[in-house]
């Protein structure tokens, strides 16, 4: 049985004894494809991304086990939306990864966020904003103009099955 790490192969892919076949042909680029083939459309597509960060908190004023020192494997997943740029990329994931580990993942990553987070109360609630404005402001110098880069929509998760949601529509018509 294959992993979740096979890639899935058609019929058509496999000779008659069930083999696997290579393609007759690789396709080069200058030769087969031109650079004004390579961006397909000019929709805007949203790429998610997604990431874990370990951190230490408590909350004030909360009556229940919260409220002593406690640690949480956060994990985060963004969407970020834009119009392809010249070869059909919206943004480099990498670049992406190097956006939030710079921003978010540095200075929150085994970390007591009471003491580098600005003066709240932890709740993955406050902190789901604070995440967005970070990204936020980042994505502002990245990809180009034309691409009009944003945050569409960020899940912040403190446990497995307990996270925060937000919206870019709630981050504008409520700010």
């Amino acid at each position: 049985m294959p992993n979740d790490n096979s890639t899935h192969v058609t019929p058509s892919q496999l000779d008659t004894e069930g083999a696997f076949t290579f393609p007759p042909k690789l396709q080069y680029f200058g030769k087969d494809i031109t650079k004004d083939q390579l961006r397909y459309h000019h929709r805007r597509v949203a790429v998610e991304k997604e990431f874990t960060f370990d951190s230490s908190h408590h909350l004030h004023l909360y009556e229940g086990k919260c409220k002593s020192l406690h640690g949480h494997t956060y994990r985060l997943i963004l969407q970020v939306s834009g119009k392809v740029d010249e070869i059909g990329l919206v943004i480099d994931f990498k670049d992406l990864k190097k956006l939030v580990k710079e921003r978010i993942m540095k200075p929150l990553d085994h970390q007591y966020i009471n003491e580098v987070l600005p003066l709240m109360n932890t709740s993955v609630e406050n902190m789901i904003v604070w995440v967005w404005e970070e990204l936020e402001q980042g994505l502002l110098t990245m990809g180009t103009p034309e691409q009009e880069l944003r945050l569409e929509a960020i899940r912040l998760y403190e446990t497995p099955t307990s996270s925060a949601y937000l919206k870019r529509e709630w981050m504008v018509d409520e700010a």
